[in-house]
């Protein structure tokens, strides 16, 4: 049987549904959206959250003529489902498929490409600003989650708007804040009134009416303003939104299609900033993830009937979070000095054991990176040892932090990069393949990586007794199955590691890369070439010592990293090549100059070279080691 969803190429075929019809393509959409995710992974419990918001927004305004900018974009499956993309959907967040989030190459109506958060209403603004620039009426929509909210920038947004009174409508998407159903119930009916054409009309012709009254008029304006205030602030958090220059109205229920199209088309035709607070239930409709919204907040494939994660075929090995958060447990237990900070991430940080063990040393600063690096430099000057654990892609966000408020100041605060390298199937805005290029540089800042899982615990060990800044940075994903060390055994800094011996070439790699190298020395070995590898340990500083010894022994050198090859590793082996006056040739191995797309991370290392065949096969290309023909006598 035909569904509704299936009728639906775009939001013009939805403007022509009955209203009693859209409930149904609601659980149309939910029902596509838990099928594909359960087999692809994703962002669940939001895309769910939003899906009766998404119809009338797409009901309401003429996308893409009309701009909706999704903030993170994680809750865009709907979005994606009724503009074009039901043919596609099953490719979501798979090797060359649709992205999981919103993306400008992929669709018309993606006016804005996101994948961080706390962007959407300084985009949303920015538009807004170029449509009023070059005489254009289209309509500009942010839609923002209360968590986004925690960022400064989405505040700096807010800022500008309510100076430049454009107009806009930013979106409140609330799925947290717990309002009682009396109050959400008489909140919505106040702004569906509030945002009526009849009341504007005559909110403003009582004030222009008030304004003549002989010598009190002005007074009375004012005193209407607060009383509409105060009932406003009564009920709501709205006057924090109209201290920023934004008519606010709110919160109404967000899974009632027809209030919030009403109430959407009202808020549309007002000239200024609005912002429309609405309130929703991460996983709306399907009951495993309405019961546990961190879980299906992003998930791996999973059984639909149950809710239960698939898992995977990655044997015993621990993931290198989860070394990570038990490691700085037992370091934290013999030095009470050591703190714990994420930003809103304690669960994909391995931090949320920590936190219930130390609940007093454990902070979330929530969506905040920038904070959380200077919020770590304060705590390390009251004598304390910070660990800021955040994603490597997050990381990014805090670069002047780092710098001006951490390394400046050569202050104890451990970076500890999670996410690192090439992370799968959320795509480029969350691969980690910048950091080091953006850390390498940063004086007084030590950097490491480790090969598995026993090296992530030495080097832990090692940050923790540093009198400095460190950070260090781990893949997403297992180790290689090592048992882990009960006894943790500190580096020496800089020190790092001849693993095998060899005079046709020298292959120099950090982290994960590291394994690959001595698959493909071993490879190569049975070709009759014999190639030195180094565990270089340390990116910052390197150990020119060991590293020179070996060059100078060989007739070429390969790089390996899991970064960009752009001011990162290789390109730190190459200054010291050249800064000791050597000539050798040199391959690097790593990211190339653009971003790259989505994938399992075995596909996209496979792509880029990044595996042992990869090695190989650069080996092999070069004239030099050409495999000798056999010959016959």
């Amino acid at each position: 049987m035909e569904t509704l969803l299936s009728q639906i190429t775009s939001p013009a075929d939805l403007k022509k549904l009955e209203k009693n019809q859209l409930p149904q393509v609601a659980a149309e959409l939910r029902k596509q959206i838990v099928a594909t995710v359960a087999k692809n992974g994703g962002h669940l419990g939001s895309s769910l959250g939003v899906v009766e918001l998404t119809i009338a927004l797409h009901r309401v305004f003429d996308s893409p003529d009309d701009h909706i900018i999704w903030d993170v974009g994680h809750q865009a499956y709907a979005h994606k489902l009724l503009t074009g993309r039901q043919e596609q959907f099953n490719s979501l967040r798979q090797f060359n498929g649709l992205s999981g989030f919103p993306k400008r190459e992929e669709s018309d109506y993606d006016c804005f490409g996101v994948g961080h958060s706390s962007t959407s209403i300084s985009a949303a603004l920015g538009m807004a600003a170029g449509r009023d620039i070059s005489g254009g009426d289209d309509k500009v929509v942010a839609v923002i989650g209360d968590g986004s909210l925690t960022a400064g920038m989405a505040f700096e947004g807010l800022n500008h708007a309510g100076h430049l009174k454009q107009k806009l409508v930013v979106i409140l998407n609330d799925n947290e804040m717990s309002i009682s159903p009396n109050v959400g119930a008489l909140s919505s009916f106040l702004s569906r009134k509030m945002t009526s054409d009849t009341f504007i009309r005559f909110k403003k012709e009582t004030e222009h009416l008030l304004s003549y009254v002989p010598g009190i008029g002005r007074d009375l304006v004012n005193l209407a303003k607060r009383a509409e205030e105060s009932l406003k602030s009564f009920m709501t958090p709205g006057m924090l939104f109209e201290g920023f220059g934004f008519d606010y109205f709110g919160p109404i229920d967000g899974h009632n299609i027809e209030e919030l199209t009403a109430t959407l088309r009202n808020v549309a035709q007002i000239n200024g900033p609005v912002l429309l607070h609405v309130l929703t239930k991460k996983g709306k409709g399907y009951e495993p993830a309405e019961a546990n919204p961190p879980k299906f907040h992003g998930i791996g494939p999973f059984d639909p009937e149950t809710g239960e994660v698939s898992r995977g075929q990655s044997g015993v090995a621990v993931t290198y979070t989860k070394v990570f958060g038990d490691t700085l447990i037992d370091l934290a237990r013999g030095d009470e000095r050591i703190v714990a900070i994420t930003a809103a991430m304690a669960e994909g940080t391995g931090l949320k054991k920590f936190s219930e063990i130390f609940p007093e040393r454990f902070f979330d600063v929530g969506i905040a990176e920038q904070h959380a690096v200077t919020f770590a430099a304060g705590l390390a000057c009251r004598g304390l040892r910070p660990v800021v654990a955040i994603y490597s892609t997050f990381m990014q966000r805090a670069y002047d932090q780092v710098i001006h408020d951490v390394c400046l100041q050569n202050l104890p605060v451990t970076f500890a990069l999670d996410r690192c390298g090439l992370v799968g199937a959320d795509g480029p805005t969350h691969h980690g393949t910048f950091d080091l290029s953006f850390l390498r540089h940063i004086p007084n800042l030590l950097i490491a990586a480790p090969r598995n899982e026993v090296e992530l615990q030495r080097i832990m060990k090692t940050a923790s007794m540093v009198e400095g800044p460190f950070a260090y940075r781990y893949p997403r994903g297992s180790g290689v199955g090592l048992p882990l060390s009960e006894e943790i055994e500190a580096l020496d800094i800089g020190r790092g590691e001849l693993l095998c011996d060899g005079s046709d070439g020298l292959i120099i790699a950090v982290g994960d890369m590291v394994n690959e190298a001595l698959v493909a020395a071993r490879d190569l070995s049975a070709e009759g070439f014999h190639l030195a590898v180094i565990d270089a340990r340390f990116i910052k500083p390197l150990d020119e010592n060991l590293i020179l010894s070996q060059v100078e022994k060989v007739p070429f050198v390969m790089t390996a990293e899991e970064n960009s090859l752009q001011g990162g590793f290789g390109a730190s082996i190459l200054e010291l090549i050249s800064d000791a006056g050597l000539t050798i040739p040199v391959e690097r191995i790593g990211i190339p100059d653009h971003f790259v797309g989505q994938g399992t991370q075995t596909e996209l290392r496979t792509q880029l070279g990044l595996n042992a065949d990869g090695m190989v096969r650069r080996v092999l290309q070069r004239s030099q080691f050409q495999k000798p023909k056999a010959t016959t006598a």
